[in-house]
């Protein structure tokens, strides 16, 4: 590692805040609906020109919102807001009340070191608190991160973090005394080199086990009360 990178990792950690550039702070509060099972956490989303909703994941060139579509609903415009180039912010938060997802940052203040969305050269100024999140969702049991910095974060703020998980897969961590499954998914962004496709296969892997179809949790319960009966 070169000692520029070790400076900048010191800074990103005692959260010193570099000249010249502004520090902005997250514009989004964590999304925590009531009985969510999954917390999607990302890092920090891009400047307010580019947004096509007040939301979470608001550039219209991030496929997340096409990814869960296919995930859910097998089709990738499912969230997109008619035929404008914008999704439904109000269609997108009434699906995730009812499946059980809750959203939130892992940065809330930051420098852009190039002015985009890149996490590449984004400088973490305050890490957005982890455990106060987990608090007002006692039913969530697994944290998916889509990305390497919005990983790095979570493992930060671990009881002895383990080694930085490779993208697809999970390990077991220690957050503010609750045990959690920690999965690691592909970012969404277009600048990750991966077909739509193969993002929403892994993606589907996942979030199918971690927050199934209201229809499967129904014919779950059902046949639990015919086993009892």
């Amino acid at each position: 590692m070169k000692r520029s990178d070790i400076v900048m990792k010191q800074m990103e950690l005692t959260g010193e805040i570099l000249p010249g550039i502004p520090v902005e702070e997250h514009p989004f509060p964590p999304f925590l609906p009531a009985g969510a099972r999954v917390l999607i956490l990302g890092t920090f989303p891009p400047a307010a020109e580019k947004r096509a909703m007040d939301f979470y994941y608001p550039n219209f060139q991030n496929d997340i919102w096409r990814i869960i579509g296919m995930v859910y609903f097998k089709d990738p415009d499912h969230f997109r807001k008619g035929q404008a180039k914008a999704f439904d912010a109000a269609k997108i938060k009434a699906f995730l009340s009812q499946a059980g997802i809750a959203l939130g940052p892992t940065v809330l203040r930051a420098q852009r070191q190039k002015g985009n969305a890149s996490d590449k050269f984004l400088h973490v100024v305050e890490e957005a608190p982890l455990a106060a999140m987990l608090q007002q969702i006692s039913s969530c049991r697994q944290l998916i991160t889509t990305g390497e910095k919005a990983t790095e974060i979570v493992l930060h703020q671990c009881t002895d973090p383990p080694k930085l998980p490779r993208t697809g897969t999970s390990l077991p961590i220690v957050l503010d005394g609750r045990e959690l499954l920690l999965t690691r998914l592909p970012s969404t962004s277009r600048a990750y080199p991966m077909k739509l496709e193969k993002k929403a296969e892994m993606y589907r892997a996942v979030l199918l086990q971690a927050a199934p179809p209201i229809s499967s949790q129904r014919s779950t319960v059902s046949g639990q009360k015919k086993k009892a009966d």
